[in-house]
């Protein structure tokens, strides 16, 4: 079967006043259709950019990106723009929901620009919401009169409006109490039992955990769990290493507590002669 996601080699160079900087150094990738995929990350490590191109919000430098078998490197921004509205959905950390909007608004957003009519794009919504739990009083209540979770529950109902193949979410229990990001994680692996291909980014170990796999990227480059692994170990060899030599340094140069008795380096310290 034709994968949900085939990326291979892609490279993002971005130029700023400073200079260029690489964002993506060769990343290649491939999401089986129906899996969920978390993607870990430090800040700065390249997995906003990945993301970007992934949602076809941004284009890759070099190498190719099949999304369904489609290639959508040589698409126009039209057939880009159509390709979001029709086979993703996004959720992101913010929710980026508008306020005095009611729920059911919110949700029906993505589909103002389809030829729906507009009572079948509120039962759209509606289904949508029901899809993710929320519970029918509040779709009428405006988007700023909800809790943290429940905005999270509706942007995640707008992502899935459309019916898209592949929803993609960047940190989306990031702004969000522990037992509140875990009812948002079952609500996505309730999506996945519903078919969804889900591709998660996070900084969390225990959301990640909620995936069927996990991948790691770090200075623009994607890293497996036992390359993850590998790179901490040394690491923490190196830390381990240069703490070693400076204490050795400091006992050689009569410089650290271990070659002063106490009352003799609280002097140094201090700047007062030893009684």
């Amino acid at each position: 079967m034709t994968p949900a996601i085939d990326i291979h080699d892609a490279w993002r160079i971005y130029e700023t006043a400073a200079g260029h900087t690489t964002a993506l150094r060769g990343v290649s990738l491939t999401v089986r259709r129906g899996e969920f995929l978390a993607i870990m990350g430090p800040s700065g490590s390249g997995k906003s950019t990945l993301m970007s191109i992934l949602g076809c919000l941004d284009r890759a430098d070099a190498g190719t990106y099949r999304l369904e078998g489609l290639d959508v490197g040589g698409l126009s921004d039209d057939d880009l723009a159509y390709l979001r509205s029709s086979r993703l959905g996004f959720v992101f950390q913010s929710f980026n929901l508008l306020p005095r909007a009611t729920v059911l608004r919110n949700v029906m957003l993505p589909l103002v620009y389809t030829d729906a009519p507009p009572r079948e794009r509120e039962l759209a919504a509606w289904r949508a919401l029901r899809a993710v739990g929320l519970p029918e009083e509040h779709y009428l209540h405006r988007s700023n009169e909800l809790s943290g979770g429940q905005m999270q529950r509706v942007a995640i109902a707008r992502a899935l409006v459309n019916d898209p193949a592949i929803v993609l979410a960047d940190e989306p229990t990031g702004n969000l109490d522990t037992a509140t990001g875990e009812m948002v994680m079952r609500t996505f692996r309730r999506m996945q039992r519903r078919g969804k291909t889900i591709v998660l980014i996070t900084h969390d170990p225990s959301v990640a955990a909620w995936a069927d796999r996990t991948v790691h990227i770090r200075d623009g480059r994607l890293l497996t769990d036992e390359q993850e692994r590998r790179y901490l170990a040394r690491l923490a060899e190196r830390e381990a290493d240069t703490a070693g030599g400076e204490k050795d340094a400091r006992s050689r140069d009569g410089d650290g507590p271990t070659s002063l008795s106490p009352a003799a380096w609280r002097a140094r310290l201090l700047g007062v002669p030893c009684l």
